[in-house]
């Protein structure tokens, strides 16, 4: 039995001590992350909270240079570039999230197929700082 449940709120806690975790059916074995209450495949509700490894590879990506509100909030623009992109990890389970450790400003030097591992990226200030799912 898993500490965590079917909840968003359980992902974005378990950030917070460097597990990433996602669901598993139990009648057909489709993963997913975020955890789900009901499986994207089957649509069973007969699910279980499992953490995941956070290994995989970077399946796509794309280099943002006009941010939304709170990215650019964070120091992101034109001149401070992040990269955004679809990790398979070694579970299966597509995921997306910040790309750390790469060259924004050479976008064909990032490779799909790079081996990636989860880590978090902490925004914000004081009662707003905030731990955030990433792979670098």
């Amino acid at each position: 039995m898993s500490e965590f449940n079917l909840n968003s709120k359980d992902f974005y806690g378990a950030l917070n001590t460097d597990k990433l975790l996602g669901s598993k059916c139990k009648v057909c074995g489709y993963q997913v992350s975020p955890q789900r209450a009901i499986c994207p495949k089957c649509q069973s509700d007969d699910v279980e909270v499992v953490e995941l490894n956070g290994k995989g590879k970077l399946a796509a990506f794309t280099v943002i240079s006009v941010p939304p509100t709170q990215m650019a909030e964070a120091g992101y623009s034109g001149k401070n570039p992040y990269c955004v992109g679809i990790v398979e990890l070694d579970e299966g389970v597509r995921i997306t999230a910040q790309i750390l450790d790469v060259d924004m400003f050479d976008p064909p030097s990032i490779k799909i197929g790079k081996p990636v591992t989860m880590t978090t990226i902490e925004r914000g200030e004081g009662e707003n700082r905030r731990k955030y799912l990433a792979f670098k």
